[in-house]
């Protein structure tokens, strides 16, 4: 094992060589010394004692044990399993290595010792082995510091801790078991599992499959439900990894437990005013959960739609104790009404039988009952928590959401009865009353705002749904002053109140409630979306238009309620029916130009789709996971967010970026497209009336009928040519127009400058026409050059084939010349020649027999070697060398002799 080495490393690198000089380092070494080589178990055990007392208390330690003491306690673990007082203290000192010490007591330094001892013992797979091992150990202080140990490796490296532990064979498997062991021991295990399957989709099949379910509804169970303390807010995390995204693990649970062990958890019983801080946080969990299962998995799976469905049919069980929980139990804490509210609104989105189900609920004991509708519709009027009308209202928005019927059922409520506006008893009110009620109340800032509220809900009723806008169209409310008596219809009493939105005014100057005009904007964006009755009715009274012109312009507004004012506007010539003067859409069309001009007009919307609101829309919001940290400040959600909404006073508001969904947005950006196009056609189209009759259309005197005609026929044929032509032209400029109001980005001045910028954009035309012919030619060039460049080497090749040729036909012809030189001069000059290739001749005979002279110098000086081997070697034997030599000279020519001898 390496460790040793490796920490030394790092700390050389971070703090220098003194470091391991210091008294701290000694002082480890020795004790460690004692560990590894002491020779009495007591004295092993002291040591080890005082090693995890200095280790936790002093970062110094920390940092030396990290350099040298892994080794000496992992051998500890390993080779003295039987003596548990040596393994508990060396469990207990690698506790206290990777536990941070508060740095208010040591200098301030930039590398905690203690991370660095987790992420050295994290890189050894065979520790983590070790480790998981020592879970089976029957000693409880052996299983619970390896669990702590466990949790802070896991806390600091995740990754590389759960690819470790998935390599153990049966490793999950023992972690699953600590949960059926001792509490102590049970809830150390808990919280590492929390860790351990928040995002790893392995360890938690795994887990599910070690049945994770059963254990976790009994721990539940057995700590109070909701009633009780962390653990119960442990096993929900815990349960809500397990559901996060993934839908077989959803499928499993609900087809084998079901989900009725959720309802216990949310069912309140014993003290019901009570809410601690813990019983709220374990709630929220719950609610989560239902959340989670309401999401059916994740978007890349493709049974997502079918198991959201399945999950939303067997959760409709939930719906009593939701509305418990959101509408009936106003003492609860309002994080947990408005997300049971939230969970209510998702319950019923797209769900026909949950929609049912919803509308048939009552609430309220004996003769205080009351419809469902009706009390979450009080909610949103009298509430004084914004978040809790935001939650309220997602409740009507998804019930009304592609619910043809439930929509007409809100609706036929809101027929004029007589008395309509008397006042009921609060809690006897019928929908039509509360919601009428909310509609009509006096221009005060509180009512405003009430009104605000009713008109986003009356907004919800009239999407998408041309019977309904019929219906309360024709809703007529009593006078706000008595003195005139003359019924007002609702269409004008809203727009009424968006006027008198525009004039209140807080103390520094800004609006006072910056979320008023935008959804009472809404809603008439809504109602007059494909509504040409509504159009008519909003275009009878004469003001409307001319208030809505100056809202466009006013600079003061916000951007918002300038774009969605502009929007309104293109909605009154887009959905125009009317042929009557004054109220047609050429007329609007032409106020539009006037007043503010078609470029600064399309600037409103490309100025909306750039702000906040219509930028930062997303189709689905996903919910943040409950983690410990997470949970105390969700349990504050009621003072955190009134002190936001307290501060937020612009357009960014959090209600407005609640309010406008993405359906919205998108209907907002499919209207601009439909108001330029019709804005071409309108100027497109000749008036009506032409009251001008020309001079020439006169008979002249003593001109005859024949002359008369030909002449009227003439102006006739002429006047219609320059009709059509201005027509052309009137249509080209209102395209054009329409197209520069998306790309300007400021306002023109004058018509000047329109002609100016009508000037610039034909030249930009005439120049991109000449770029493009350029780059055709280009491209033509470069591939002739291409060619000529291909033929240039091939010739290029050729030629210094021929060169070389050449060349070496001169070098022959020159030699040529040189001998036919030499033979026309004769014999007087060979001579010369012919010596120097005597001379040379010479040397080269002599170099030759040279060689030949050394090789026999050398084979000769070989043979002597040999004979004197040979003669030392017959002197040995006793043979007479010299009388053996005699005659081998004489005898050298006859060979026969000499073989005969051998």
């Amino acid at each position: 094992m390496d460790l040793a080495s490796r920490y030394k490393g790092v700390v050389g690198f971070v703090f220098g060589n003194e470091s391991s000089e210091s008294s701290e380092d000694s002082y480890i070494e020795r004790l460690l010394d004692r560990v590894s080589n002491g020779v009495l178990a007591e004295d092993r055990r002291t040591a080890i004692a005082e090693l995890q007392s200095v280790v936790a208390e002093s970062g110094a330690a920390q940092l030396a044990f990290g350099a040298m003491g892994f080794p000496v306690l992992i051998g500890v673990l390993k080779e003295e399993r039987d003596d548990v007082e040596m393994i508990r203290g060396a469990l207990e000192t690698l506790v206290s290595a990777l536990t941070p010490i508060d740095h208010t007591k040591e200098h301030t330094n930039e590398v905690q010792p203690a991370l660095m001892n987790t992420d050295l013992l994290s890189r050894e797979s065979e520790s983590i082995s070790l480790l998981i091992s020592l879970l089976s150990e029957e000693d409880f202080y052996v299983r619970y510091y390896t669990l702590q140990i466990l949790t802070a490796l896991l806390t600091n490296s995740p990754n590389r801790l759960q690819e470790a532990i998935l390599s153990i064979p049966r490793g999950i498997t023992q972690l699953m078991d600590m949960l059926m062991d001792r509490e102590v021991i049970r809830n150390e295990a808990l919280q590492l599992l929390t860790y351990l399957t928040r995002e790893a989709e392995e360890i938690q099949k795994i887990v599910v499959f070690e049945g994770a379910f059963e254990k976790i509804f009994s721990i539940i169970k057995e700590e109070g439900g909701s009633e009780g303390g962390v653990v119960v807010q442990d096993c929900l995390e815990l349960l809500n990894n397990l559901l996060r995204n993934n839908g077989s693990n959803q499928v499993l649970l609900r087809e084998t437990m079901g989900f009725d062990p959720l309802i216990s958890i949310l069912k309140l019983r014993g003290s019901t005013y009570s809410f601690t801080q813990q019983k709220t946080i374990n709630l929220l969990g719950a609610l989560e959960t239902v959340n989670l299962l309401m999401m059916g998995g994740s978007e890349a799976d493709p049974r997502k739609d079918s198991n959201k469905t399945s999950n939303k049919t067997a959760l409709v069980q939930f719906l009593d104790h939701l509305l418990l929980l959101g509408v009936e139990s106003q003492w609860a804490p309002i994080a947990v009404r408005c997300s049971a509210l939230g969970c209510i609104g998702d319950l019923v989105a797209g769900n026909p039988k949950n929609l049912d189900a919803l509308s048939s609920k009552v609430l309220g004991e004996e003769h205080r009952v009351e419809p469902a509708l009706n009390s979450i519709l009080r909610i949103i009027l009298q509430t004084s928590s914004m978040q809790e009308f935001v939650a309220a209202d997602h409740v009507f928005k998804n019930f009304c959401e592609k619910n043809m019927d439930g929509q007409a059922m809100l609706a036929s409520t809101l027929i004029p009865q007589p008395n309509s506006m008397t006042r009921e008893e609060d809690v006897n009110m019928s929908f039509r009353s509360m919601l009428l009620n909310g509609l009509a109340l006096s221009e005060s800032n509180g009512d405003l705002e009430t009104c605000c509220r009713a008109a986003s809900v009356l907004t919800h009723i009239l999407k998408d749904n041309t019977q309904c806008k019929e219906r309360v169209l024709r809703i007529e409310l009593e006078a706000s002053m008595p003195s005139l008596g003359v019924p007002e219809l609702l269409l004008h009493r809203i727009v009424r109140y968006l006027a008198v939105a525009s004039s209140i005014k807080n103390k520094d100057g800004n609006p006072g409630f910056s979320s008023v005009q935008p959804i009472i904007l809404k809603l008439l964006v809504t109602w007059l979306a494909d509504c040409p009755s509504a159009v008519q009715c909003f275009l009878d009274s004469r003001p409307h238009l001319t208030y809505l012109l100056e809202l466009v312009s006013n600079t003061s507004s916000t951007v918002c309620v300038r774009g969605l004012a502009a929007v309104l506007l293109g909605e009154c010539v887009v959905y125009n029916k009317s042929s009557e003067s004054g109220k047609d859409g050429f007329t609007i069309a032409d106020a539009i130009s006037q007043k503010i001009g078609l470029t600064s007009y399309f600037l409103k919307f490309d100025e909306m789709q750039r702000s906040f609101l219509f930028f930062s829309v997303k189709p689905a919001q996903s919910h943040k996971p409950l983690t410990r940290s997470a949970a105390a400040s969700m349990a504050e959600i009621e003072n955190v967010d009134e002190s936001v909404l307290s501060d937020q006073k612009n357009e960014d508001h959090s209600v407005l970026a609640s309010i406008f969904d993405a359906q919205f947005v998108n209907l907002v950006k499919s209207l601009e497209l439909y108001v330029r196009e019709k804005i071409v056609d309108v100027y497109s189209c000749p008036k009506s009336d032409v009251a001008v009759v020309p001079a020439e259309m006169e008979q002249k005197s003593e001109e005859s009928d024949k002359d008369y005609i030909q002449r009227l026929k003439a102006f006739v044929e002429k006047q219609c040519s320059e009709i059509q032509k201005l027509l052309c032209r009137n249509a080209t400029l209102a395209e054009d127009l329409a197209r520069a109001g998306r790309s300007e980005q400021s306002q023109p001045g004058s018509g000047s400058d329109r002609v100016q910028a009508e000037t610039l954009r034909r030249d930009l035309q005439e120049a991109s026409q000449r770029i493009e012919m350029l780059k055709a030619e280009k491209a033509q060039i470069e591939s002739e050059a291409s060619m000529y460049q291909n033929l240039a080497g091939k010739l290029e090749s050729d030629l210094k084939s021929l060169s070389d040729a050449y060349n070496s036909l001169e070098q022959t012809n020159l030699h040529l010349e040189k001998e036919v030189k030499i033979l026309k001069t004769g014999g007087t000059s060979a001579s010369p020649d012919i010596e120097a290739i005597k001379a040379e001749a010479r040397e080269e005979a002599q170099k030759e027999s040279e060689a030949e002279l050394n090789d026999l110098l050398f084979c000769l000086g070989q043979e002597q070697s040999r004979v004197e081997r040979l003669s030392a070697r017959l002197t040995e034997l006793g043979e007479d060398v010299d009388q053996l030599l005699e005659g081998i000279g004489d005898d050298m020519g006859l060979p026969e002799d000499d073989e005969e001898e051998d």
